[in-house]
């Protein structure tokens, strides 16, 4: 089987009316059941559910919820898949049948996607690994002379608590070569994806201090002065250089102009831990792997260079422990008069978009595992060509 035909047939198998209908209903139901940041338990125990039923061992808890599933023969080269799986303390304002159904919880960040994508993925793998010899990633027997494992990563915690932080101390990366993280676009068109080479989202922190930036909370009474009053606010760069140039700045400015004024000032930056949040910043290398499987799965025309990101997100923390790479799937189907953005009470997923990112992930995968097997000596045997 050719290598340009596999990620077709990943998406075809994805959007079996079978497999499809699978992955609906889990959305729905992690939907109907939005956990916070190391409070998805539930979210754990259905995805932990889901992988027995594949026939996939896993580690669990890492990271008190978080799930680490295995995948091929244990050997290198290791690839890793990250999926993150909370949800967001707001009240849902879309009214269906599979609104949230815990008040003031809710998956508006479309999270519940991302682990229904990823175990799209595994189940990808667990049907077609059986007779393609590309993909050949599940089979850990003798039988099979491609090396290499994935590693499904389901993360907790991605909404400001860094979670990521917390799994990558916990050792899940230890051997691993790569990792691709994804994440659903409203306002990109469905099947589209985009991403950029370096940076694509913004590192940044948090800071309390006495100036006017973002919070100002002082006296209690109006015709009174008080003796202090605090505000705070964030900041947002690129690279690593201009945060911690920002950091400084921010810091000079406010204790020399509360001089200025006869004040004192104090500026706090471990509102966080860690402090501060990288920048995402993609590897040029799995840049270029991206844009070829893309390209057999969506269309060159379909696969778009993104504007910088003014948010951010902890698989950053990832991405400085080994290359990494981070990329958008779109929704927008043009069914719906508007697409609400991220963090609105009125997100929306389209479900057509699942077979894609299930696609997208197994895919990713299986080509870098093929293309990256560890080099033979001669003495130990030449691999076969699976091709």
């Amino acid at each position: 089987m050719g290598v340009s035909k596999t990620p077709k047939n990943f998406l075809s198998f994805a959007r079996k009316p079978e497999v499809f209908d699978w992955m609906v209903k889990i959305r729905r139901k992690i939907r109907e059941n939005p956990e916070l940041g190391y409070e998805e338990f539930e979210t754990s125990k259905l995805i932990r559910e889901e992988l027995d039923k594949l026939g996939i061992s896993y580690k669990h808890p890492v990271a008190v919820t978080g799930i680490v599933g295995t995948i091929g023969t244990g050997k290198p080269p290791f690839v890793a898949l990250r999926a993150d799986m909370d949800a967001l303390a707001m009240q849902e304002m879309v009214e269906w049948d599979h609104k949230s159904k815990v008040p003031g919880k809710m998956h508006a960040f479309g999270h519940d996607a991302h682990v229904t994508m990823l175990l799209g993925a595994a189940r990808c793998f667990k049907n077609i690994g059986k007779s393609c010899r590309f993909c050949m990633i599940c089979k850990p027997s003798s039988a099979s002379s491609v090396s290499g494992t994935v590693l499904l990563v389901f993360q907790p915690a991605e909404e400001g608590r860094k979670g990521a932080k917390k799994m990558l101390d916990a050792g899940i990366l230890e051997n691993v070569d790569a990792i691709f993280g994804l994440h659903v676009h409203p306002t990109l068109p469905l099947p589209q994806v985009g991403s950029r080479v370096g940076p694509i989202m913004a590192g940044g922190g948090f800071f309390k201090a006495v100036v006017t930036v973002g919070m100002f909370q002082g006296g209690n009474a109006v015709n009174v002065i008080p003796e202090s009053v605090t505000i705070g606010g964030t900041f947002r760069a690129f690279s690593h250089k201009s945060l911690n140039y920002l950091k400084q700045r921010i810091e000079e400015v406010i204790t020399m102009q509360a001089a200025v004024q006869r004040c004192n000032a104090t500026v706090d930056f471990t509102l966080a831990d860690p402090p501060l949040n990288p920048p995402t910043i993609n590897s040029e290398e799995l840049h270029k792997h991206f844009l070829k499987v893309a390209d057999d799965i969506v269309g060159t025309p379909n696969v778009k260079e993104l504007e910088l990101l003014s948010g951010a997100e902890d698989f950053a923390f990832f991405q400085e422990a080994i290359p990494g790479y981070y990329y958008f799937l779109g929704m927008l189907d043009g069914t719906h008069e508007q697409a609400h953005l991220p963090h609105s009470p009125y997100f929306q997923v389209n479900e057509d978009a699942l077979p894609y990112g299930a696609a997208l992930h197994a895919s990713l995968a299986a080509r870098y595992r093929l293309q990256h097997q560890p080099t033979i000596s001669l003495a130990e045997g030449k691999p076969h060509d699976e091709l």
